[in-house]
């Protein structure tokens, strides 16, 4: 299944760039992007290259498909989104901390996640897409990057949040986190990284966006561990 997520959205991807300027004379499956990939959808599933997810009925999967199209062709969202994934993949695994799994941890924590860099405009969605595909996309890429043979730990993209996590394991007694402490020492340390140009906000947000964002990333973090048993990431 992580091998199809990632086949699934690959392909959608090409097909949405291949045929974004579709011939004059076409069938039904070409009459547009969103017509082809579609088609690729319906008969991936007739195929059993792939299969409809997250409750999702055909005509929702062909709906999904679409939108995976979109989302590869922001680049900016999609940039941001494969951020994300790789860094929850290797940070905040599917496991609980004895190594059992715990596929619902991470599940939960990746929309979280989401709908704050969603909130903090990091993720603008295109046109008829849905802050759902967004999560949706993102699960499927964290799924497919779960199995990874050791390289995320090898590539670390995940040191962004184990910083966050930081100031929540500092901010926290007796199983108890200050929510007042933590967030002001993430707003600190936000403030030292621009001061010293290790950290430039990006171009449309505020710094106060930049800091709510890590909070709540912050929150979604602390959730993932309660539910994992882990002192840190």
């Amino acid at each position: 299944m992580r091998l199809s997520k990632l086949y699934f959205v690959g392909v959608c991807g090409m097909i949405g760039v291949a045929v974004a300027h579709p011939a004059a004379a076409q069938t039904n499956c070409t009459a547009s992007a969103n017509a082809a990939v579609e088609c690729f959808v319906a008969n991936a599933v007739a195929t059993k290259m792939t299969k409809p997810r997250y409750g999702m009925n055909l005509a929702q999967f062909k709906n999904y498909g679409v939108a995976v199209s979109q989302i590869l062709q922001t680049h900016h969202t999609y940039l941001v989104l494969t951020g994300l994934a790789s860094a929850i993949a290797d940070a905040m695994p599917p496991t609980n901390a004895n190594g059992s799994a715990n596929q619902s941890a991470q599940d939960i924590a990746v929309p979280q996640i989401v709908d704050a860099a969603t909130t903090a405009k990091f993720t603008p969605a295109p046109a008829g897409v849905s802050s759902q595909d967004l999560q949706w996309f993102t699960l499927d890429l964290v799924g497919a990057m779960n199995d990874n043979d050791g390289v995320m730990q090898m590539l670390t993209p995940g040191v962004g949040l184990r910083v966050i996590d930081s100031y929540v394991v500092t901010a926290t007694s007796h199983g108890s986190v200050n929510w007042t402490q933590a967030d002001a020492s993430i707003g600190t340390a936000i403030n030292n990284l621009i001061a010293s140009g290790l950290l430039k906000v990006p171009a449309g947000m505020t710094t106060t966006e930049l800091k709510t964002f890590a909070n709540s990333v912050a929150k979604a973090i602390y959730a993932y561990k309660v539910a994992t048993n882990r002192t840190a990431l």
